[in-house]
């Protein structure tokens, strides 16, 4: 059984990296084909539209991340009456918080000329209105769907689990792209991806009824459960908010003040963001168990603040590789990629993944919190930055529409990650922001050289030419990882690949 659990937990970790990759290299081929299909005022709609109904994501509460806990509380009590009982209990909560998502999503159809505002035509109006019906119609549905896939993922079945979503990655394409070459636009988008997400959604139900099987008891709704499960969720609740106003809030000001086409030019430099952040949690999510375990063996100070080093380095080390090869060419990839109308994405990304990085290569510092039980004061600091970013975006938008936008994100975020979180991180949870600092400052010297290459490659290369701009590219990446392997890094990252060459050399040689 042990080793059950340890297959489906390294063969999880493994289909999740595959995930991602073949995710960002389908995104990579399948966004510009579907930007230019739907044009670019449609396009910023559907985000536009989607953004709005991310909103009522918040209405779970946070509930799915806590029905785990309670029930492994109850599967060591080996309680399987609890368990039916919690299965019922959570149905009951997704089915009526399905029932006010739907209400609710219709209610923001009706009135979408007022959310939505003066900038949008009459045209474009009548066509927000459907698909916010259509993508309200889809979140319903995934709430019914979060008991079960909350169960599959309680019994640790880690490896359905990834290669359903494996599946959806590599399906999306061939569904979304016939609709849109048939003409039918976002709309047709919007029901592709919800008749697929339905599907998904009956896989994963017949999976927990007829493999794992599931069952609910429905006798009693146990009300002092209820409100200790609402009470836990609470703070998961909070950060369910923040998340939707720091990454959605712009586009809804956006488009507010100045209609679709910026809106469009600020979602391909979201997911850009998005993909960066991914990045970096794909490193740092290999070393939670480590965290949990050194606290409970050991809480000490120097342990810990070398582990939240470790991996803060190898993060900044993967992502200024990113950051940096963007800044030199990323300008004419966008405009290869996405095409001349979307040029200023360029500037917002820059800003938004630079001002990301520093709590990005922090973020093991979130689990470290958690695990000494101190997170709430995140929670509540974040909230606050939140409202501080809507105060601050509106007027930039107003003005600079999306670059205003990432600015006011930017000053947010390096407000409470930059200083409020790392004066925090030192004080109260024990973890030397000073050695984190310096060590991370370390690593600059190894820049120079990649620095002087990029802007040579830049000044005597014509890099509007696709060879030329390749070669630059890989160029680069050599540059980069030669000066940072002689310059920056240490024994352990250097181990961090030569241990796997040398794994394979041998597997080769044997």
């Amino acid at each position: 059984m042990e080793s059950f659990k340890v297959n489906q937990l390294k063969t999880g970790a493994l289909l999740t990296y595959i995930s991602m990759g073949l995710g960002f290299l389908i995104s990579l081929i399948y966004t510009p084909i579907m930007i230019r299909l739907l044009g670019q005022s449609e396009y910023g709609l559907y985000n536009l539209a989607a953004s709005v109904i991310a909103y009522l994501g918040i209405l779970n509460f946070g509930f799915g991340s806590t029905y785990i806990r309670y029930y492994l509380h109850f599967k060591m009590k080996k309680d399987v009456k609890g368990i039916n009982k919690l299965n019922g209990m959570f149905l009951v909560i997704f089915s009526v918080l399905a029932l006010i998502t739907l209400l609710s999503g219709f209610a923001l159809s009706f009135f979408a000329e007022i959310v939505f505002g003066n900038e949008l035509t009459e045209k474009e109006i009548s066509i927000a209105k459907i698909l916010l019906v259509i993508l309200t119609i889809n979140l319903a549905l995934k709430f019914l769907d979060i008991v079960f896939i909350s169960y599959i993922r309680a019994n640790e079945r880690f490896i359905f689990q990834k290669i359903t979503s494996l599946v959806r990655t590599i399906v999306n394409p061939f569904v979304i792209l016939p609709i849109l070459f048939l003409g039918y636009g976002s709309i047709g988008m919007a029901i592709g991806v919800t008749v697929l997400s339905l599907i998904i959604e009956i896989i994963h139900i017949m999976y927990a009824k007829i493999k794992l099987k599931i069952k609910f008891s429905f006798k009693v709704f146990d009300i002092v459960l209820f409100k200790e499960i609402t009470i836990f969720s609470s703070f998961i609740f909070l950060n369910l908010v923040i998340d939707q106003i720091n990454w959605n809030i712009d586009k809804f000001i956006i488009g507010r003040f100045h209609g679709t086409i910026p809106v469009a030019i600020y979602s391909l430099s979201a997911l850009f963001n998005t993909y960066y952040i991914q990045l970096s949690t794909a490193i740092s999510s290999v070393f939670v168990p480590r965290v949990h375990k050194l606290i409970q063996s050991f809480n000490g100070r120097e342990k810990i603040t070398k582990l939240f080093t470790k991996v803060g380095r190898v993060q900044f080390i993967v992502l200024s590789l990113f950051l940096t090869g963007f800044i030199f060419f990323g300008k004419p990839f966008i405009y290869w990629w996405a095409g001349d109308n979307y040029s200023q994405s360029y500037y917002i990304i820059i800003i938004l993944i630079s001002s990301v990085t520093i709590p990005i290569i922090q973020n093991l510092g979130i689990e470290i919190s958690r695990a000494r039980k101190l997170h709430k004061f995140r929670s509540i600091t974040y909230l606050l930055i939140a409202v501080v970013n809507i105060g601050i975006t509106i007027p930039l938008v107003v003005r600079y529409e999306g670059i205003g936008a990432a600015l006011g994100t930017a000053l947010a975020l390096l407000i409470g990650n930059a200083l409020i979180m790392n004066i925090y991180y030192h004080k109260k949870v024990g973890l030397d922001i000073l050695f984190f600092w310096k060590e991370i400052i370390k690593l600059l010297p190894a820049f120079i050289l990649p620095i002087l290459s990029g802007f040579l490659l830049l000044f005597y290369t014509d890099i509007n030419q696709t060879i030329i701009f390749i070669l630059d590219i890989i160029t680069y990446i050599l540059v980069f990882g030669i000066s940072m392997w002689l310059i920056g890094m240490n024994d352990f990252e250097k181990d961090l690949f030569r241990k796997p060459l040398y794994v394979l050399v041998n597997k080769i040689k044997g």
